[in-house]
């Protein structure tokens, strides 16, 4: 799936990824490919991004919004 991070002043992430992890308002969730259209708020916390060829990388988020469909992810954050 695609994945864009993006913050109101730049581009943070632009890569195909297998996984991310999310600090929801509710709690931790991951999405993976093939998931159901979403669109949830985020919490401070940090954003995990597994990419296509197993790298992790990390982002250290003061909240913002996903929005998941067709394999698509985007994610605007503080």
């Amino acid at each position: 799936m695609n994945l864009q991070i993006i913050r109101p002043d730049e581009e943070l992430y632009k890569d195909e990824i297998k996984l991310i992890q999310l600090p929801g308002i509710n709690g931790s969730f991951e999405i993976l490919n093939n998931h159901a259209p979403l669109i949830s708020y985020l919490k401070k916390g940090i954003i995990k991004v597994i990419d296509k060829n197993n790298k992790t990388y990390t982002f250290d988020i003061k909240g913002g919004v996903i929005e998941v469909l067709n394999n698509n992810v985007i994610v605007l954050v503080d």
